[in-house]
């Protein structure tokens, strides 16, 4: 070959690398999961760094569906080492996800960079859970499988060769111009020569979700006590101080299940000793354990940067990033030799000692104190991924320390992403709008996350109430004391209501059990938005006198969205008023629905609008809604406990329900030591309603003692009670 030929080659070859059109091949990877792969991947992305292991055979579970999307309309293009994606979207298409958002549901039309900080008061993709996966109204969802900051353009760009093009209109003349015209697309920039892609099929937007999160290895199961009440402590109480707060609670008659216990009880903090502070804790395993012996749980706060005073601080230096975090180390743990030293302390100084749990802060940003995308680690993987994904490994092998000892753990966490969905922890910010809380609460489950309306403190005791109100009603029960000193019972005027308040949620244990079981089996978030509920509609509306409804529905002509209500559990729409609010209008689904408190029929598919009074928050239920309660006892029960349940029935139509049962404490649940039990509701041949649970299963957890039933419409109470090893009415 000459040398001209040769040089010409090589020239040909360059050109190849920098643009390559990839041919798009789908394999399911999973049951009704697609994957492609553009490019050459990087060795190191979310699932990787979570260790996510697909739920196979509850995905096989769900009802079966074809590739959602038209395959020749997707586009995957590698270009200059960069990745190019491109999806189609209809005129009539909704999008939801993109991470946890606290403003807004809908997101088609925004521009977004999946960045993971904390959240600083706009939706623009900086969040704590930037999750790259979206949910189309249409029921599908597409994942992208990378560690890399993310730019998303969620139906903003108009192509040139599009088959769905705008007209273009003279603004001058047509009332009906646009400055957001019609696209067609989603189009998402992955700053990487190659990538995974994940398509996962309906056939409704709830089926994709749960695919989602199966796929994802299917959510938590917390321990009984984790779904109890949660007290954090102010920052610098002493082992007496916190054991006056515990007495407080049970003389008061408050429940209480785990108490939080914030900087100082470690020696010293930003950055951490992750050892105990002598003066203020002199005897931590026999605070521990003391506390253990009245059925209270402790938790620690920390953050992972290493103070050069920790004991394991010289020998973590060489497995350390190249930049600090308040002048402590930051550890790569991606490498066994780092994870080893930093975890073995926490077992060694704190888990041995019978604490059970973290709340694990700092892991998301400002940029202003996180490590800077300049910063190295020793593993070679890239400060930008190190950031993507460090709340994804502390909660990984943290949460490994409590699976050795068969023991479960639920705790918080600043920082989450695509993979982490069986992780046991919460997340919680420093922001405390309480309307952007509730609308992160509902989208936490298109995110693949848990997340809390914490309640810390109020200016009214009205907002107090308020705020405890969707903190019973959600996945976790949390007053934040850190640095107000709050109690439960501070806002006097209010103390009572607050107190029925935290034991209705000790009450509504075997309903939330069950429906985190359901989170964890079959992919359902127990809390989620309207939007994938069925029966739920909402029409488009036209919110700008000049926005074309036809061509452009869902970018300057868009239905309100619904952020302030939400789905919990199987049965529950629950629609939180807000300080300074006397009456709400809610939206409700087709079907029959009735209020929780009273079993008063309240609508079927129209909005209504509700005065509930203060101490009340507006609960629906729907149409053959089983709630299943217990005692409202002060503390979660004990591992094979048996607690009767009172079982309100709501509605006219046959109700049937599945109960989770396991020794609510250990991972055995994990080697198939948990059962199922169906309680049912329906007429006998009289018309009389008649309710039952099916028999206990052999050789497996019970701890359902009584049975009572009680129907909550026309207030009947069950005449019959029954041992639940008979299968008692």
């Amino acid at each position: 070959m000459s040398g001209a030929k040769i040089i010409l080659l090589v020239i040909v070859l360059i050109g190849n690398v920098g643009r390559i059109h990839s041919q798009i091949s789908w394999s399911e990877t999973a049951p009704g999961v697609w994957k492609a792969t553009a490019g050459v991947p990087e060795s190191y992305d979310l699932l990787k760094a979570s260790g996510a292991t697909p739920n196979r055979e509850a995905l096989s579970a769900i009802t079966q569906a074809a590739f959602p999307l038209s395959q020749t309309d997707i586009s995957i293009k590698v270009v200059d080492g960069k990745t190019y994606l491109r999806f189609p979207l209809q005129k009539e298409e909704q999008l939801f996800g993109f991470g946890l958002n606290f403003q807004t549901i809908h997101q088609r039309g925004k521009i977004l960079q999946l960045h993971v900080d904390h959240y600083g008061g706009k939706d623009n993709g900086r969040t704590h859970a930037p999750t790259p996966f979206y949910v189309s109204s249409k029921g599908y969802g597409v994942f992208i499988n990378s560690a890399r900051y993310l730019t998303v353009y969620a139906g903003t760009g108009v192509r040139v060769e599009s088959k769905n093009a705008p007209v273009a209109k003279d603004r001058n003349t047509d009332k009906s111009w646009s400055s957001r015209p019609y696209s067609d697309a989603v189009e998402i920039l992955v700053p990487a020569a190659g990538v995974e892609i994940y398509v996962f099929g309906g056939p409704t937007a709830l089926d994709a979700v749960k695919r989602f999160n199966l796929f994802n290895g299917g959510g938590c199961l917390p321990p009984r006590w984790g779904l109890g009440f949660t007290q954090r402590v102010k920052s610098l109480y002493t082992a007496e101080e916190v054991k006056k707060e515990v007495t407080a609670f049970r003389e008061k008659g408050f429940p209480l299940d785990f108490i939080g216990l914030e900087p100082g009880w470690q020696s010293k903090s930003y950055p951490c000793t992750f050892s105990w502070d002598s003066v203020r804790y002199p005897d931590p395993a026999g605070f521990v354990q003391g506390l253990l012996k009245e059925n209270i749980r402790v938790n620690l706060w920390t953050n992972p940067y290493v103070s050069p005073e920790a004991p394991f601080y010289k020998a973590i230096v060489p497995f350390s990033g190249s930049h600090t975090v308040w002048n402590g180390l930051v550890p790569d743990f991606t490498q066994d030799q780092a994870r080893k030293l930093f975890f073995d302390q926490l077992q060694r100084d704190q888990v041995s000692k019978g604490v059970s749990g973290y709340k694990i802060d700092e892991v998301d940003g400002y940029d202003h104190y996180l490590w800077p995308d300049v910063a190295s680690f020793p593993s070679g993987i890239p400060a930008e991924q190190m950031r993507q994904t460090f709340g994804l490994l502390v909660q990984r092998y943290s949460e490994t320390i409590f699976h050795q000892q068969n023991k479960r753990t639920f705790g918080l966490v600043r920082a989450s992403n695509a993979g982490g969905t069986s992780f046991p922890y919460v997340i919680y910010n420093d922001y405390y709008n309480h309307e952007d809380f509730i609308t992160a609460l509902i989208n936490s489950g298109f995110a693949g996350v848990l997340w809390t309306p914490e309640v810390r403190a109020s200016k009214t005791g009205e907002e107090w109430l308020r705020r405890f109100q969707t903190v019973v009603f959600s996945p976790m029960a949390m007053i934040n004391a850190w640095a107000s000193g709050t109690k439960p019972w501070s806002y006097n005027e209010v103390a009572e209501p607050i107190k029925q308040l935290a034991l209705l949620r000790m009450q509504m244990m075997p309903y939330w059990y069950s429906a985190f079981a359901r989170y964890h089996f079959e992919g359902l978030p127990p809390f989620r938005a309207m939007n994938l509920e069925e029966g739920f509609v909402q029409e488009a509306k036209k919110e700008n006198g000049n926005a074309n409804l036809e061509e452009n529905p869902y970018a300057e002509a868009v239905s309100k969205e619904i952020k302030d209500q939400y789905m919990a559990g199987d049965y529950l729409l629950v629609a939180p008023l807000f300080a300074g609010q006397q009456t709400r209008k809610v939206v409700l689904p087709k079907g029959k629905w009735y209020d929780f408190f009273t079993g008063a029929f309240v609508g079927d598919g129209q909005v209504i609008t509700v005065t509930p009074g203060l101490d009340k928050i507006p609960v629906y239920v729907k149409d053959g809604g089983i709630i299943p309660m217990m005692k409202p006892m002060l503390h979660a029960p004990l591992p094979g406990e048996k607690v009767d349940l009172n079982v309100r029935y709501y509605g006219d139509k046959p109700g049937k329900y599945m109960l989770y049962d396991d020794d609510g404490e250990s991972y055995n649940y994990e080697k198939g030591d948990y059962c199922w039990r169906e309680i049912k509701v329906e007429r006998d041949k009289n018309g009389k309603l008649k309710g039952s649970i099916s028999a206990p299963v052999k050789g497996k957890p019970n701890t359902v003692g009584n049975v009572l039933f009680e129907y909550m419409t026309n207030r009947e109470p069950s005449p019959h009670r029954g041992r639940a090893g008979e299968g008692g009415h």
